[in-house]
């Protein structure tokens, strides 16, 4: 593919990550979001290593999405701390937090990013499971053009890849799967539940 279309595709992979974040972050500030501080660090942290990654992986102009939305991640993490978002701590978030560290050791003694990309996509698919056990439960309660934006942005990423390999297509591809499942599920079940309220 033409650099040219690698560049267009990367330009609309960040304009589709601020499209989904800057709502949000406005939300935050007028206080209507309290995002939870240490799964957003996490998040963070994961999404910055899969840069790096990619970067090594000879990604290219397709890794920098994933880096912006790596950095604004943090920063939303940090924002929720500065407006005293939640901050309670479980098990699980500290399991995410070793697993997603103890990554690094693999790319350490393998010289090779994959095994690092890949415990970091199955950290982030993890994250999809309780949101997708929300969206079931209470499907106007999710935010469609926020998950929308992040499933389009990396087709994006993915289109944009300077070079196509296991570690640099997993992460954008399984996020991207996890959004379509979860856009899925929230509009079957809003169909169910106007059915359920009308019959």
């Amino acid at each position: 593919m033409d650099m040219s279309l690698k560049l267009m595709f990367s330009g609309l992979a960040m304009v589709l990550t601020f499209v989904a974040f800057v709502p949000y972050i406005r939300s935050i500030l007028a206080g209507r979001t309290r995002p939870h501080v240490f799964s957003w660090f996490i998040w963070g942290i994961t999404t910055v290593i899969v840069f790096f990654a990619q970067l090594e992986a000879e990604g290219g102009v397709g890794a920098w999405p994933i880096g912006l939305s790596g950095v604004i991640t943090v920063g939303v993490a940090v924002l929720a701390f500065v407006k005293r978002g939640d901050i309670s701590i479980t098990r699980t978030d500290w399991g995410f937090f070793v697993v997603a560290l103890a990554s690094l050791p693999f790319w350490y003694l393998t010289s090779d990013p994959l095994w690092t990309v890949v415990v970091l996509s199955l950290v982030d698919l993890l994250g999809f499971g309780p949101t997708i056990r929300k969206a079931y439960a209470f499907p106007h309660e999710e935010n469609q053009l926020f998950f929308l934006s992040f499933m389009l942005r990396n087709v994006f990423v993915i289109l944009a890849l300077e070079h196509y390999s296991v570690t640099t297509v997993l992460f954008p591809l399984s996020i991207a799967a996890a959004c379509t499942c979860l856009l899925m599920t929230v509009a079957y079940r809003r169909r169910v539940v106007l059915s359920d309220a009308a019959g």
